[in-house]
C-alpha cells in the first residue's frame, strides 16, 4: 500500500475500533473471489440485456434461455470462495464491531467467511424458489435436475455477470430444456430479485434500521451506482452517520463520504482487521 492509503486505513481503523459499524457491500468485494464485477476495474458493464422478472414469467422462450445460462453461470458462482476481504468482514464482526452487514451480492460468501445475520438485499443463488407453491430447494439440486434433463449441453460462456448470468451465443441454446417444480409442476426462479421486481420490503426496513442505528455506515466494493445501495448511504448521511467508502474507482456515494480509499479490498480488509488491534483505548477517550 502507498503512504497515502496506509494513513487512510489507519484512520479508519480508529473508526472501526469505536464499533457499531455496518457494512453495505457490493459486487467488487467479490471480485477477487473469481466473481467479476459489472463497472470496477476489474470489470466492466454487462454486454447483455438483465433479465427481468416480467420477461422470465411471460416468455418461455427467454426464461429457457436464462436457464441455460445461468446453469453455466451457476458452475462459476457455486464454485467460488470467500476471499481475505469476506474474512477479515466476518474477523470484525467476531470482535463486536461490526453490527450488522448489508449485501447487495447473491454469492454467498460473507456467510461462507464466518458470518452471521447478513441481510441479504437481492436474495441468494444458492436457493430456488418456485414461483407458484413458494417452496425453496437447493441450487444444486437444480443443477443436477438441468443435468440430467441435457445430457448433450456443452456450451461454454463468454463470460459471468456478478448475477450469475453468463454470456453465451444463442446459437449454443438450441435443444436445453428447462425443469418444473417437482412438489406442484410450477415455475422455478432462482430466489433472487430481478430488474422489474422490488426487494422485500422486511429486508429494505431491516437494513434501515441497522443504518440508522450505526456510528459508521462501511461501504466496500460498490460504485453505488443504482438507488438500491445508494438510498443507504443518503440515510446515513441525513442521519450524521459517518460513511466511509473502500471500492476500486469512482462511486456515487463520495459527495456524503467523511473517508474514500480507492485500493483493492483484498489488501485493505485485513490491513484495517491488523489496525483496529493497534488503536489504544486511550484513543478512543476510554
Amino acid at each position: 500500500m502507498d503512504l497515502q492509503v496506509v494513513e487512510q486505513v489507519a484512520e479508519l481503523g480508529s473508526w472501526v475500533a469505536e464499533g457499531g459499524v455496518v457494512v453495505l457491500s457490493g459486487a467488487g468485494l467479490s471480485t477477487e473471489s473469481g466473481i467479476p464485477d459489472y463497472r470496477g476495474p476489474s470489470g466492466s458493464a454487462r454486454r447483455s440485456t438483465p433479465m427481468t422478472y416480467q420477461t422470465f414469467t411471460r416468455d418461455p422462450i427467454a426464461r429457457r434461455r436464462y436457464w441455460a445460462r445461468s446453469h453455466l453461470g451457476w458452475r462459476t458462482i457455486g464454485d467460488a470462495r470467500p476471499n481475505e476481504g469476506h474474512r477479515a468482514v466476518a474477523e470484525l464482526q467476531r470482535r463486536g464491531l461490526v453490527g450488522g452487514i448489508i449485501t447487495q451480492n447473491v454469492d454467498g460468501l460473507h456467510q461462507a467467511a464466518g458470518a452471521e445475520h447478513v441481510v441479504e438485499l437481492h436474495g441468494n443463488l444458492a436457493r430456488i424458489t418456485c414461483l407458484d407453491c413458494g417452496e425453496l430447494t437447493p441450487r444444486e439440486l437444480m443443477a443436477a435436475r438441468l443435468d440430467g434433463a441435457n445430457p448433450g449441453f456443452a456450451a461454454a460462456a463468454t463470460a459471468i455477470n456478478a448475477d450469475g448470468d453468463a454470456e453465451l451465443d444463442d446459437a449454443e441454446l438450441d435443444g436445453f430444456r428447462t425443469v418444473d417444480c417437482e412438489g406442484c409442476g410450477g415455475m422455478l426462479k432462482p430466489d433472487v430479485v430481478y430488474f422489474g421486481e422490488t426487494v422485500p420490503a422486511q429486508r429494505v426496513e431491516r437494513s434501515f434500521e441497522l443504518v440508522t442505528s450505526a456510528r459508521t455506515l462501511l461501504v466496500l466494493g460498490s460504485s453505488l451506482t443504482v438507488m438500491s445501495g445508494r438510498r443507504f448511504v443518503l440515510r446515513a448521511a441525513k442521519e450524521g452517520i459517518r460513511v466511509a467508502i473502500v471500492n476500486r474507482g469512482v462511486t456515487r456515494g463520495e459527495p456524503y463520504a467523511g473517508l474514500v480509499i480507492d485500493a483493492p479490498l483484498g489488501i485493505v480488509l485485513p490491513n484495517l482487521v491488523a489496525a483496529v488491534a493497534t488503536v489504544s483505548p486511550a484513543n478512543l477517550g476510554v
